[in-house]
């Protein structure tokens, strides 16, 4: 689609993600670690409120998040949908607001779904780089969509598997993700094919029911839970669930809103922020896995990032 075109175009000239380093998985190691220490000068950050859009078998999410210290205030809308197989109509539809927090006017509006596809896919690999164990050389994709292309760009940008795995509802799905990626990638016919023997597991399926069983992957292994993001939803079974470590980016949004952990029964061990700030283990050596929400926090530093790029960049055009 155009706008998408125009988005990704945007984000790349920006510089934001390139490479190793990149722009943003600094600042969204930096903001985990500050709504983690629960300091209300460094962020301030309601759990999702939700909006049940029951004819559209959706939701209208609303992601607000004000850092006094670092003067950012912005909120994300987001419609999220449990489509029906072979829909033509978007999953997700997002739009983030960045506002002056002393005047309260509006400074910008951005189309959100870059933004949370690169900052929910560098978080992602912020726990893989917390909790993955050393030499892994196997990546598995559960799910063809905005949200695995993104996962695999950052994924493959960061670390140095030997082998990348996806796996999809439709055969067509997959085949169009290979298409859409720059490296190779071997397309899976079961999920239990993909996920066995792999290193590292990354599940961005708009599933209802599980589509990973513990007894498929492989003790040690990481998983990074991103589907599944309303307490009756799941991706991971029961068997997965209870035998891991379990995280989350925010504890109060993993017990609010995960069907996994919710209907698992399992404790949410840490925050990706508590292992950043020192003061809870990464277990390596343990089944790991994240479960991934999304934080209003994580939208307004990758929004203040992408804003302030842009002024730069205008500036210099002068």
């Amino acid at each position: 689609r155009w706008r998408d075109y125009v988005s990704r175009l945007a984000w790349e000239r920006l510089g934001i993600g390139r490479g190793k380093s990149g722009h943003l998985i600094p600042r969204l190691e930096d903001a985990l670690a500050k709504f983690s220490r629960r300091d209300s000068a460094e962020v301030v950050q309601p759990v999702r409120t939700t909006v049940a859009l029951q004819k559209h078998r959706g939701f209208l999410g609303m992601m607000p998040c004000y850092m006094e210290n670092d003067g950012v205030l912005c909120t994300k809308l987001v419609c999220f949908y449990n489509r029906e197989e072979g829909s033509t109509l978007p999953p997700v539809q997002a739009t983030v607001v960045l506002l002056d927090p002393e005047y309260g006017n509006v400074k910008a509006v951005m189309e959100g779904e870059v933004i949370t596809c690169m900052r929910t896919a560098a978080v992602s690999a912020i726990s893989a780089k917390l909790l993955m164990r050393p030499g892994t050389e196997v990546l598995a994709i559960l799910g063809s969509g905005q949200q695995a292309r993104s996962h695999y760009t950052v994924f493959t940008e960061i670390f140095s598997f030997k082998e990348v795995r996806v796996w999809s509802r439709t055969r067509e799905g997959a085949e169009r993700f290979c298409r859409s990626v720059a490296g190779p990638v071997i397309v899976c016919g079961s999920a239990e094919e993909a996920v066995r023997g792999a290193d590292a597991i990354v599940t961005v399926t708009g599933s209802t029911e599980p589509v990973l069983c513990g007894h498929w992957v492989k003790p040690g292994a990481h998983v990074a839970a991103v589907g599944a993001c309303r307490p009756d939803w799941r991706e991971l079974d029961d068997a997965l669930m209870k035998e891991a470590v379990v995280y989350a980016d925010s504890r109060e949004g993993a017990t609010a809103e995960s069907g996994d952990v919710i209907l698992s029964g399992v404790e949410v061990f840490a925050e990706l922020g508590d292992v950043l700030n020192g003061t809870k283990a990464a277990h390596r050596e343990k089944t790991t896995v994240f479960k991934s929400l999304g934080m209003g926090v994580e939208d307004a530093v990758s929004a203040k990032l992408v804003f302030d790029k842009w002024n730069a960049y205008t500036t210099s055009q002068l």
